[in-house]
């Protein structure tokens, strides 16, 4: 790896960018990438931080083509520092999931291997219309380590999901789309701004609100149905209650836009 930064981090407005910034290596994701993201989360999750949606995005052709093959290969005798490799990748990327902050991936071009897994921690993602995804471990003896085998599945169903593990295919937008991996498809030229202006949108909605709603979904996944409706009317009652539900209510009765709590 150069010296140049993976990642490049920036804030416009109420939106916090974290954007892959090494074009050259095809985005791949390394150690330094993954503390890059973690440390920009530190940053911007915090209530008083101001942020108020999340953007993935990266810099050149392709999103990612996966993990940094050469560290890889440097760490594939170290059981120990493999072993950190995985672990950090899966915590940083569980981080983004468990985030209150909306998070939004903007793809373009390939979208492989750990490229996928990190699009598939992401709550939204919107493709450019030259977006390929696909899943290429098993073409070279590899398999997903930071979560694929495990999300893919839950997002477009087992049969689809060993389809592209076995045969390392890709597949194009309209197809991503129709089995639901992404949420929009739009000419490649108007992803930056498309994706941004998408989280400008998100931005003036109540951060408390999108959180609780982004953990009743997550969470609920993972609960029998039951389950999953006694935790909506736990949380509703507080919800209810919060001060961004009565500016909500009352933006509705008075005809304005809500005016929420920056924090």
């Amino acid at each position: 790896m150069s010296a140049v930064s993976p990642v490049r981090v920036s804030r416009v407005d109420a939106v916090g960018v974290i954007e892959l910034a090494h074009p050259d290596r095809f985005n791949c994701l390394s150690m330094a990438a993954y503390r890059a993201i973690d440390a920009a989360l530190d940053d911007f999750e915090p209530a008083g931080s101001g942020v108020r949606a999340l953007l993935i995005r990266a810099q050149g052709k392709h999103f990612c083509t996966g993990a940094d093959l050469d560290e890889v290969k440097a760490l594939r005798h170290d059981a120990a520092q493999m072993a950190e490799f995985i672990a950090l990748g899966h915590r940083v990327l569980q981080r983004l999931e468990a985030s209150e902050l909306p998070v939004v991936a903007a793809c373009q071009g390939l979208v492989l291997a750990g490229g996928s897994e990190l699009m598939l921690a992401c709550d939204v993602v919107l493709a450019a219309s030259d977006f390929r995804i696909g899943d290429q471990h098993a073409q070279y003896g590899l398999i997903p380590g930071w979560g694929g085998s495990q999300r893919l599945p839950r997002v477009v169903g087992l049969r689809r999901a060993l389809d592209l593990f076995f045969s390392a295919r890709w597949i194009d937008a309209p197809t991503a789309l129709q089995w639901g991996l992404v949420n929009q498809v739009v000419e490649a030229g108007a992803l930056a701004d498309t994706s941004l202006d998408y989280c400008a949108r998100l931005a003036t909605r109540s951060r408390e609100g999108l959180a609780t709603m982004k953990r009743l979904a997550r969470r609920g996944l993972e609960l029998p149905l039951a389950e999953g409706l006694a935790l909506e009317q736990d949380l509703a009652v507080p919800a209810l209650l919060g001060d961004d539900v009565g500016e909500g209510l009352a933006a509705f009765e008075e005809r304005r836009t809500p005016q929420f709590s920056r924090q």
